[in-house]
Formats: C-alpha cells, structure tokens, sequence
C-alpha cells in the first residue's frame, strides 16, 4: 500500500466483539482491530448485550485503526459500517445512553406470546415481508418496554425516545447530524420491511402496539447516511455505506451473482443464495427460509433467500469458556484433525433453539452416543460435524426453496480459517467449499466495496470483487454411501431433541 493512498475505514459490529480496519483499492484489509463483546443470558430465550459498551468499543478500536492509518499517511475518504442485523436499542436522545439492555438477535423470549398470532398473522407477513411471525420482534420487545419499564415510558413521554437495531444505534452516534436511520439488510431482519416496496409494513406494527413515530428512517444500504463526527472520531468524512454483518461479508467475499451460495460463520452461522432483483418466490411452508435483501443500492433491491444456525461460534465459545472442555476453538480444530470421524458421537448446537428442519425455539444442544472408548478428538470432530450438518441442512432448505442447485458453497468469518471444519462441511454438502484469502475480513472489505463502488476507489462492485482470490478449495473425500449413512444418524439424533422438545411441552 503506497503512502498517501485513500482507504475506506470499514466498521464491523458483530455479536461477540466489533471490529474496524481500513481498505484500499487492491481490496486488502489493514489495521485491523478487534474488541470483544459481552453477550449475556440469563435464562433460557433471553439474550442481550449493553450498547453503550458496543459503542465504547466501537470508538476504541476505530481511533486506534485511524491512528495507525494516519501514522501510515494514509487518506481515509469515507466511513462503511457492518452490523449484527435485528439487535435491538432503546436510547434517550437527550442523555445519549441507553435505557436497557439490548435485545440481541438470537432472543426468543416472546416466541409464546408471537405463536399466538402467527395463524393471523403468518401468510400476510410472508406477502409482504417474506418471513412468517417468527420467534423474535424488535418491534414487540420496544413496546412491551414502553407499557411495562418506567425509564422507558418516561423518555416516550417526554419524546426523548428513540428507537433501532445496531446500525441506527450507531450512525445516530457517529454522525454529525444525528438523524434515527436505517438500511434494507437490517430492516429486513426486523421483520417490518416490505421487500417490493421499501417502506415499513406498518398493519404488523399497529398490531404489535408498537409507536410508528418511532420507527427509524429508510435508507439504501449504499447511501448519503451523514458524516462522522470529529469530536469522536478525528475525522470527517462521509458515511457511505451501512449494511447487515452477512450481506457485507456476502459481498467481500464476491458473491453478488445469482445462483452463488454463501455461508458467514460467526456468532451464528448464516446460509444465504443470492438469486436476483425480484422478490423470490417459494413454499412458505419451509418455515425457516426467509426471503432477504442482500443490498440495496441506487434505489435497486437485490435479494436472497436465507436460513441460519443461531449458534455455532457461539457453541464452541460455550463448550470452552463454560464448560472447559478445551482451551479454545482452534484446539477444537486441532484435535478433531487427528480424528477419522466422530466414532458415532452427534452434536446439536441448538444452544438457543432450532431452526432447521422446523422453528424449535425450547430445544436444547446435546451431545449423543458417547461410549467409553470415545476419545477426545472424536468428541472435537463431533462438535465440527454438528456445525457441518446443520449448515448443509440449510443448504438443503435454501435449494428446497428456489429450486437452484449450489454448485460450490463460498465461506466466510472467523470459523472459515478452521480446515477441519471446512473439510468436514465438504464432506457433509458434498460440494466444493472454497475459502477466500482473508475471508475471515470479509464483512469490513464488503462493506467498504459497496461503500467505494460508485468511483471513490473502483467503478462498480464488480469491479472490487475483481480484488478478491481463492486461498485454498475443499473437495468432499468421502463416498456418498457414507455421505448418506453419516445424514441418517445425524437426522436420527435431531429426531430425539425434536421429540423431547414435544413432550416436555405436553408435560409442562
């Protein structure tokens, strides 16, 4: 990188930390900076996270990048941000802080109450919004706030309140003029976002009882979103871009085209199928494939449709930090290479729930078929294969639905760098998986291709992703007899936590 070069700082605001770098031009990541993020639950169904501390260490770790930046003398032009998509804030304008914990994107604690109206309520939100009732409602959890939490129904009645997922939070801090916003691949999430029209879909709203003066506005996720402010930042330059976590990684990873399949391992893992600029049309009764934006830009939507595995980085965090069984994820990686197979071990990460086969918000994780000649690398390699399963049967479910074939699955975020695992998920999809070099970096390049793809630093976003090359391919190295016998246990063993699940609520 020569001195004097324009750069793009990129912000990545994930679930377990937030992240910032700077990008150029050849699309390399540099200065890259990381802060952990707390992310806490208390009991089942209930997961949140304090905003005040993202924002803390949001501004931590992009001073730090800007420093080394202008130490570098490099020119930064424009500010793009990624964010986890649906976590959700409840701010008082006036104090600048929050009033609650943020309800993090993985929460369920209202899926009884939202069940109830799924059979109102399911077939005119997939019209409109392409994803049914679901298990989680920002919009319901900020009005039970407002009736129920005295702060909260103070700051509304004062007309201090305000109201949005991670990125409003954010631009609402970082920019000069303080506007509440939002971008298409974060609404979307939201539940409320109506894909064809690009507006609010505000009967679902008006029925949760939630505020329409509250509600952030609309923007493009390529968009005039502000400028930084300098009194927090030391700088001054445009916010360009600001899209959903797995949509910037979408793009960093080069997958705009229809057809490509793409798989951004986090907190979670998410399984998207880029298809085109029309509104997908599939079986709704596939009730955990939703249909997404993937980027909006020049007031034109592209879309995809979309299922996840809420836990998978967040289950290998779990079976280390609170349960100590191994030092951390990459020893996982480790043992699970000196392993053949997991030697008929199964592992669930359902740490908060399933979603695939079926929307099972009361499951549990598991770990099945431990017998006293199990080894320790076996037991790695099963907790590998229970995230390679559940990714493949998202596959499945997002093929299902559009009846397109992958032909290669691209993978993204910080469990990409695990061979293990990726060689594991070969094996199980029986495609290729192709890691991309720093694809790890994916979100903060994607977010500032898009911010730098209308002349600032390329010409067009296929042109940015003319940047990008393949670090290493994984081809599937077993048969597909045995492909098929490893999916048979595996659905064997999901069977048993589906069945508990039913009768534990017939018990209760």
């Amino acid at each position: 990188m020569k001195h004097g070069q324009n750069v793009i700082l990129a912000i990545d605001e994930g679930t377990s930390g937030t992240r910032s770098a700077v990008v150029s031009a050849d699309g390399l990541v540099r200065f890259l900076e990381y802060h952990p993020l707390r992310v806490e639950s208390l009991q089942h169904g209930v997961t949140e996270q304090n905003a005040d501390d993202i924002l803390k260490a949001t501004l931590e770790v992009c001073r730090k990048t800007i420093a080394q930046a202008q130490q570098d003398n490099l020119h930064i032009v424009a500010l793009s941000i990624a964010t986890q998509r649906s976590t959700s804030v409840l701010w008082d304008s006036k104090t600048g802080k929050s009033l609650v914990p943020a309800m993090v994107w993985q929460d369920a604690r209202y899926a009884d109450i939202l069940h109830t109206l799924a059979d109102e309520w399911d077939s005119r939100l997939l019209q409109h919004t392409g994803r049914p009732v679901g298990i989680r409602s920002p919009y319901l959890w900020a009005a039970k706030h407002i009736q129920e939490t005295p702060v909260v129904a103070e700051a509304f009645k004062a007309n201090r309140l305000k109201f949005g997922t991670i990125d409003s939070w954010l631009l609402w801090n970082l920019s000069q003029e303080g506007h509440c916003v939002t971008t298409p691949t974060n609404a979307t999430s939201a539940g409320a976002y109506s894909l064809r029209e690009h507006r609010y879909y505000t009967p679902w709203l008006e029925a949760l009882s939630f505020p329409l003066s509250l509600l952030p506005e609309l923007k493009d996720d390529l968009d005039d979103l502000g400028t930084t402010k300098q009194d927090l930042l030391g700088i001054s330059v445009p916010i360009l871009a600001c899209m959903g976590d797995q949509f910037a990684g979408a793009v960093g990873l080069g997958c705009i085209q229809h057809g490509q399949s793409i798989c951004m391992h986090g907190t979670g893992s998410f399984i998207d199928q880029i298809v085109s600029e029309s509104v997908p049309s599939f079986d709704h009764q596939l009730e955990s494939t939703l249909a997404m934006v993937a980027r909006r830009q020049q007031s034109q939507s592209h879309y995809s449709v979309e299922t996840f595995v809420p836990t998978t980085g967040s289950a290998l965090n779990w079976v280390c930090e609170k349960l100590h069984w191994f030092d951390s994820p990459e020893q996982i990686s480790e043992l699970a290479m000196q392993a053949q197979d997991a030697g008929g071990v199964s592992f669930i990460p359902a740490l908060t729930g399933l979603r695939v086969p079926s929307l099972q918000p009361q499951a549990r994780a598991s770990l099945n078929g431990i017998s006293i000649s199990t080894t320790r690398p076996q037991i790695a390699y099963a907790i590998l294969e229970g995230i390679a399963n559940s990714v493949a049967g998202c596959l499945r479910a997002n093929q299902s639905a559009t009846g397109l074939t992958a032909q290669q699955l691209v993978v993204g975020g910080g469990m990409s760098n695990s061979d293990a695992l990726l060689q594991i998920q070969a094996d199980i999809s029986g495609i290729p998986v192709l890691r991309m070099s720093e694809t790890a970096r994916a979100s903060l390049r994607g977010a500032a291709f898009l911010a730098g793809s209308n002349g600032l630093l390329w010409d067009s976003l296929e042109s940015a992703c003319e940047t990008l090359t393949v670090a290493k391919r994984f081809i599937p190295s077993i048969s597909e007899a045995e492909r098929n016998q490893r999916l048979l246990l595996w659905n064997s063993r999901l069977q048993l936590e589906i069945d508990y699940t039913a009768i534990k609520a017939i018990a209760c």
